[in-house]
């Protein structure tokens, strides 16, 4: 169990919650909410101590282990993949290398070996000789086949990296379980072979995520950290959402209630105080008046852009042909043959493990990289617009404000027509002003979607868009993508918002493109089966 007790952060004068008395307890997974910036990253990094707090304490007993999600991609790098697992329980990995500098020892002595003996021992109890079986099932649940178990980390790719380290994680059972992310990277069917593993987990799992599939399938209880303040709720995400609703909508209809009153009774004040007949009327009223409380709510850190994808002209019938499509990259072959269709009013969703094979797909149906071999051919009427995954080059070095960066893309130049774009992408006032080049993650991605939402196009592309996003936006995005009346191609792994969306569903695989012919609520159902 962890336990915090009046925990406060203070950076400077603003703070970032304050007063924090939580309790997790065995056998729960509590899934941490928030808005980008409302300190969930650092408040479970406080959980780890990793960070100690301006006030109060984190209590963790301690007879019970912890193990926390680590994003170092290079902190192994001279290590085996089964290693770097195995390393996940310390004190079996202690006793292993132990172990082995005794036996490597050139003048093995009488008392090594009685040392050695004691640490077979030790080492059997802990479960060493099963390790690198429960290390490889692991990793074979979360993608990582027999021909990368005994590769340096080095040699893996960033994303290959972060799966060994979720494995790393998982291994030894801790009693505590923090993960920051942890389906960041992952394909969908490793996604659902993590939530089945924590579903089975006896212990105690805290985690961050933005796939609320991941949290609503996983979480017994939601820790809301909005206000400053860090509340705890039992209950997944949809319950969290829909009881935080309904308890604001409470608190507003109690406002109004509270409002409508005082207007009367401060009209009766007015009408009857200088009637000496209805002055002890008056008087009462009056301190009815100075009781009513009328509660102000606090401004949340939430905020939702108000997304809406039109078109300024509808798409023909046939809409997109990609006949014979390869690339090579480096001398290795990344996409073979890709042959499909596209039909006016086709929702795609792009998944697998290979993201890029998958971004350089899009990348050719738009014409910024040429095929090696094959043809992409757009209908006549179709106009696109593509997010791509790496979107820093429109940013980058960019010496405009956000209204000089978005007129660059607008018929219209007047500044209020902009600045109307870049406020339903919760851009206002001085914000408006700020480089483009100093933006964070989120906010380019939604300047993006506001580029976007100007060209008005009939087809939109969009690679991996929910990545820096929070909830909220994620949530207005999925919408606005649900409504759109003309055709996507979509590239994520957010299993709500594929699901969602979906009418199509393509399988990227060793650099083959599948079309399933079905939505990918109909091929996961059929998988399940």
């Amino acid at each position: 169990m962890i336990s915090t007790s009046k925990v406060s952060l203070f950076f400077g004068s603003r703070k970032l919650f304050d007063e924090v008395n939580v309790k997790f307890t065995e056998g729960n997974c509590y899934g941490i909410i928030g808005a980008n910036g409302a300190g969930k990253s650092t408040f479970m990094k406080i959980l780890a101590k990793e960070i100690e707090p301006s006030s109060g304490t984190v209590d963790i007993s301690p007879s019970e282990t912890l193990s926390v999600l680590k994003q170092d991609h290079f902190q192994y790098d001279n290590e085996t993949v089964l290693a770097t697992v195995i390393m996940g329980d310390e004190k079996l990995y202690k006793v292993m290398a132990e172990k082995d500098a005794i036996y490597a020892k050139p003048d093995f002595s009488e008392a090594d070996g009685e040392k050695a003996a004691d640490l077979e021992g030790v080492f059997a109890e802990l479960g060493g000789w099963e390790a690198e079986t429960n290390a490889a099932t692991l990793l074979h649940g979360l993608g990582i086949g027999d021909a990368l178990l005994h590769k340096q980390m080095k040699e893996l790719k960033d994303s290959e990296k972060l799966k060994v380290l979720l494995a790393q994680t998982l291994f030894g059972k801790p009693n505590n379980l923090l993960l920051d992310e942890p389906t960041n990277h992952l394909d969908e069917k490793s996604i659902r072979w993590l939530e089945e593993y924590l579903l089975n987990f006896p212990n105690t799992v805290i985690v961050i995520s933005h796939d609320r599939h991941f949290l609503n399938k996983i979480c017994t209880h939601t820790v809301d950290i909005d206000y400053g303040k860090v509340r705890l709720y039992v209950g997944n995400y949809d319950f969290w959402e829909q009881s935080s609703l309904l308890a604001q909508e409470l608190r507003q209809n109690d406002n109004k209630k509270k409002e409508e009153k005082a207007k009367d009774l401060e009209s009766f004040i007015a009408r009857f105080s200088a009637n000496a007949s209805k002055s002890k009327q008056a008087t009462s009223r009056k301190k009815q008046l100075e009781k009513l409380t009328i509660e102000e709510l606090p401004i949340s850190t939430r905020k939702r852009p108000n997304i809406l994808f039109s078109q300024k002209r509808e798409a023909g019938d046939i809409l997109l042909e990609v006949q014979g499509v390869s690339k090579s990259i480096g001398g290795q072959k990344i996409l073979k043959n890709v042959t499909f269709t596209f039909k006016k009013g086709d929702k795609a969703v792009f998944i697998g493990q290979e993201e890029i094979a998958t971004s350089l797909l899009f990348q050719i149906l738009m014409g910024e990289v040429a095929p090696d071999e094959g043809t992409v051919r757009w209908g006549t009427t179709t106009t696109t617009s593509f997010l791509p995954k790496d979107h820093n080059n429109y940013f980058e070095g960019v010496d405009l404000n956000l209204i000089d960066w978005l007129r660059q893309y607008s018929e219209d130049k007047a500044e209020n027509f902009i600045r109307s774009f870049l406020g339903r992408m919760l851009f206002s006032g001085e914000e408006t002003l700020k480089k483009a080049s100093v933006l964070s993650g989120g906010e380019r991605v939604r300047c993006m979607l506001a580029r976007m939402m100007l060209l008005g196009p009939n087809v939109l592309l969009l690679d991996s868009p929910t990545g820096h996003l929070d909830l909220e936006s994620i949530s207005a995005l999925n919408t606005a993508v649900v409504q759109f009346p003309g055709t996507v191609l979509l590239a994520t792994h957010d299993q709500y918002f594929a699901q969602t969306v979906s009418n199509r569903l393509f399988e990227v695989k060793d650099g083959n493109v599948i079309d399933h012919q079905r939505s990918y609520v109909e091929y996961f159902e059929e998988d399940a089966g």
